[in-house]
């Protein structure tokens, strides 16, 4: 890497250097192909996939994976970055485009808060909740926790369905309505509530389910 600089390394020998040795009858660079070939040669879809899965791999325990991962997760900001600094969110559209990408392609569900500033631009986007939003509860206080640290004027809460069917469940609208309300008390209004499916979405602000 030093000689070479980095976008002249292969995606497994990057993942060598990240994990720094290998294991027993395996070198870091064939733990790193291994690796790539869980993605089946896609990062996209290695990061969509759940960290234990990595564990499977002989040579690479609990910790290799978190950083695995950890840099996964790095890419995606850095990228996040690049697409649209800072730029108004104004529409359901607007959202998708952020982050449809990183959630079309997960196999479980994944609950975001973006807090959005006074002129709508994205301040902070939080992980609040991860699994079926019926079995896997999603408190007020979580979701309003960081639009309140971040002095946010706005919420827009995002989830995906693994499905690819972004239809509104029942769960999905009620805890929208609990959201409503409990953002009418700490005076963070909540926008919308964009459901990310494969290929297309729901807005229940324009369903008006809000």
């Amino acid at each position: 890497m030093w000689h070479l600089g980095a976008g002249q390394l292969s995606t497994a020998e990057l993942l060598a250097i990240l994990l720094g040795s290998g294991g027993v009858g395996h070198s870091a660079i064939a733990l790193g192909y291994e690796i790539v070939r869980r993605g089946r040669g896609s990062l996209r879809a290695l990061a969509a996939r759940p960290i234990a899965e990595l564990t499977a791999i002989p040579g690479v325990g609990p910790a290799r994976a978190a950083v695995v991962h950890a840099a996964l997760e790095l890419a995606k900001r850095c990228a996040d970055e690049r697409a649209s600094p800072r730029r108004p969110m104004r529409s359901p559209l607007d959202v998708v485009a952020m982050l449809g990408p990183r959630l079309a392609d997960l196999s479980v569900e994944e609950l975001h808060v973006v807090v959005l500033d006074s002129q709508h631009r994205m301040v902070r986007d939080a992980v609040v909740s991860r699994g079926l939003l019926n079995s896997s509860p999603v408190h007020a206080r979580e979701v309003f926790r960081e639009a309140i640290a971040e002095a946010g004027a706005a919420i827009v809460l995002v989830h995906n369905h693994p499905s690819g069917d972004p239809t509104p469940s029942a769960d999905d609208v009620r805890v929208t309505a609990e959201m409503v309300a409990a953002g009418r008390v700490v005076d963070i209004p909540v926008f919308d509530h964009v459901i990310i499916g494969r290929g297309c979405h729901v807005s229940l602000a324009e369903q008006r389910l809000l």
